[in-house]
């Protein structure tokens, strides 16, 4: 056994490494732990704490009520997907257990055997997986964006604008994690416009992923309707993807820009949802409210 924990403890640090440069973006400690069957050495791939949280993310998924203030309650209150089941007191679970599937209690039953095993050889498994990173609590997301729950796992190509052949930030590479936190708005001719977190920290970008492109269960949303005026830049900006913490600029619109409005969005802020080019190619973002012409004559 010691020989098996000196092994474990080595692909541990390996998985360490790469959960650190791939897995932040996760909202889920283990994200398909409620479909499909863990197995006993990628249980022991979790540090002893961490195993604690993926034991009760499987309940959580159901809307367990934590006792308030504990660490549970603290841990998964910040997760968009979670809804606790108000009918429920934080003494009586007999709903929420009865919800739980042969896989999620099977699972549940390893997470709980394996921390046993850790207790018994006295170690946390210090070097194995931690918690993700959670969402950031600063996150101003634009009025009408909620929460949608999209199957894990999947890495899904976003564009600025609903079509294959516009502009995609990250130099062409841009991408959705649906293990990550996902918000819409509608859908707009079969694509969904979103805002996410991007694959490294601290940016949060507005774009489209074609519904074909999704699997599992579609999210139901409303379907998009744009206001559609041509109108000018009257004075220099930059237009960025990201409204909703960084403002980081994708391109810089000079005085006297051509582009089309298509409505206002907003936050703590206001910000004019446009479409221009970028780089010869069609391209979707926001600029500050009152910075293009239509402000001057808009009568609606």
């Amino acid at each position: 056994m010691k020989k098996l924990l000196a092994s474990i403890l080595i692909l541990s640090l390996i998985v360490l490494f790469v959960s650190v440069n791939g897995y932040a973006d996760s909202l889920y400690i283990i994200p398909d732990s409620n479909v499909r069957l863990l197995t006993y050495d990628e249980v022991w791939e979790y540090q002893y704490d961490t195993l604690l949280y993926a034991f009760n993310e499987i309940y959580a998924r159901h809307g367990y009520k934590f006792e308030t203030g504990s660490r549970c309650y603290m841990w998964f209150s910040q997760m968009p997907w979670y809804t606790p089941n108000q009918s429920e007191s934080s003494t009586n679970h007999h709903e929420t257990y009865a919800q739980c599937s042969e896989i999620e209690n099977a699972n549940r039953d390893l997470i709980v055997s394996v921390r046993e095993e850790m207790r018994m050889l006295g170690t946390t498994n210090p070097y194995g997986k931690g918690m993700p990173t959670p969402p950031s609590p600063n996150v101003d997301k634009p009025r009408g964006f909620s929460y949608v729950s999209l199957k894990s796992g999947q890495k899904l190509d976003v564009y600025s604008a609903p079509s294959y052949a516009a502009y995609r930030a990250n130099n062409g590479k841009a991408k959705c994690s649906t293990n990550g936190a996902v918000y819409a708005l509608g859908w707009d001719n079969g694509w969904m416009l979103m805002l996410y977190e991007a694959n490294y920290a601290g940016q949060y970008r507005v774009g489209y992923i074609n519904g074909s492109e999704i699997r599992g269960q579609l999210p139901y949303l409303d379907m998009l309707s744009w206001d559609q005026t041509s109108c000018q830049v009257l004075r220099a900006t930059s237009l960025t993807d990201d409204p909703a913490l960084t403002g980081n600029a994708m391109t810089w619109l000079n005085e006297g820009t051509q582009v089309t409005y298509l409505t206002t969005m907003y936050n703590s802020a206001a910000w004019d949802y446009i479409e221009c080019t970028i780089q010869g190619q069609r391209a979707r973002g926001f600029v500050p409210h009152g910075t293009l012409s239509i402000a001057m004559t808009e009568d609606k």
